[in-house]
Parts: C-alpha cells; structure tokens; sequence
C-alpha cells in the first residue's frame, strides 16, 4: 500500500477511536435518528452530554436522555355510578284512638220492665255498640247488670246476672269475641239515686225515679284505629 493511503486509513481509524466521535446510525439499529457507536447499539454524546440527531430523526424515534419522550398518560378509569339508593320510608302509624271507657245502656230501653229478653230498641242500641268495636282492638268488655231496691236481693242479683248475659250473647251474634266479654250482675248494690231520692213505696212515680238504677253497663279497654282522618 502506498504510504498516503495507509495514512489516510490511519487517520480515519484514529477519528473514530476519539471521544464524541459519530457515525451515522442504520436504518436497522435501535436508535434511529441519532448518531451511535461503531456497535450501533449506544448513543454518541458529546462532552457536554448532548446528543446528535441525523436526518432520520423523527420525534416519534426519541429516546431518552437524549429528547424528553412522549409516555402515554394512565387514564384513570370513570367510576362507574352508583347504583341507586333505595329508602324504604316506614308508613306513617295510623292514628288510634281508645274505645269508650264506659257505656251506660237503660235498662228499660234494653228490656220490658222486669223482663231479661231484649227488644227490638234495646237491640238497636247495641247495634251502635257493635259498630264501635268494628275495626278496634279491645283487651276486655265486661257487661254488668243493676237492678233498682224493689225485689229482694237474691231476686235482683239474678235479674241483673240474666240481663248481663243477654247483652254478652248478643255481643258474642255480632262476631264479637266472647272470650273478651264477661258478664256479671251487681242486683241492687251499686245504684246511680241517691239515698233519699225516690222515697215511698212501689208506684208508678218512684219507678220511674228509680229508673237510673236499672241499667246495664258496658265497660270497655282497648284502642281503635281511626280511618279517614288523612
């Protein structure tokens, strides 16, 4: 070989041996568009560590350090909405209210005098009772008897225990629960007159002034729904 050419194949040689030296990178290499090593693997930096890009460099070919490169951003997944919430809203109670403590029945409206069957008025009357304690819940109904002073006292305490009895059954026809009824009679013991009041002997005026004392009365302990109210 001539010695200008073996100086020329030195001096090239010697070029790609110095520091920052360059070559163009293959289409084929894994850094396309800068210049690499003679391996084709490495980048060529400079002193000041910057690296150089050729002709083929696109910013889709950037590498790092080199040129800052484009990372897909993690889309944070939309969650997904809420399944609907249902409440469940508790019904309003239904407003209540208690039976009527006491009923006071006539025992003349009720029955014939001295009598223990009830007529058709007397029936009437407990009709209105029985429509009272449709729809109510009752704990217990007790039906008692009173008969005024004229009798003995034997005779007036089976009297009032009859017509306590013939309330209770009647009760009991309508789909009232006799298990909840009792029936019993006071006879003469309990008057609503006063002492005094009716005085002198059987007739027609004090009957009649005695007519409080014969009754039946119906006691009553529970509460009923009140409808129609909203």
């Amino acid at each position: 070989m001539k010695p200008m050419a073996i100086l020329m194949t030195a001096a090239i040689a010697a070029t790609l041996l110095m520091p920052g030296a360059v070559m163009a990178a293959s289409p084929d290499t894994k850094n396309q568009g800068y210049l690499v090593d003679t391996y084709g693997n490495n980048v060529t930096m400079s002193g000041s560590n910057l690296c150089s890009r050729h002709s083929d460099w696109t910013p889709a070919r950037s590498v790092e350090p080199c040129d800052p490169v484009n990372k897909p951003v993690a889309v944070a997944p939309v969650p997904a909405p809420s399944p609907a919430v249902i409440v469940a809203v508790a019904a309003a109670p239904e407003p209540v209210k208690p039976l009527p403590q006491k009923i006071s029945f006539s025992g003349d409206a009720l029955f014939a005098f001295d009598q223990s069957v009830l007529k058709p008025e007397g029936k009437t009357m407990l009709d209105d009772l029985v429509s009272q304690l449709d729809g109510a819940t009752y704990e217990s109904i007790i039906a008692t008897g009173h008969t005024d002073r004229f009798g003995s006292n034997a005779y007036n305490q089976r009297l009032s225990e009859r017509r306590a009895q013939m309330v209770k059954n009647y009760l009991v026809s309508k789909n009232v629960q006799a298990n909840r009824i009792d029936a019993e009679g006071k006879g003469e013991t309990q008057p609503v007159t006063r002492a005094g009041d009716c005085r002198g002997a059987k007739n027609s005026r004090v009957v009649a002034c005695l007519q409080p004392d014969r009754r039946v009365d119906v006691e009553m302990k529970g509460t009923k729904i009140i409808t129609g109210s909203r």
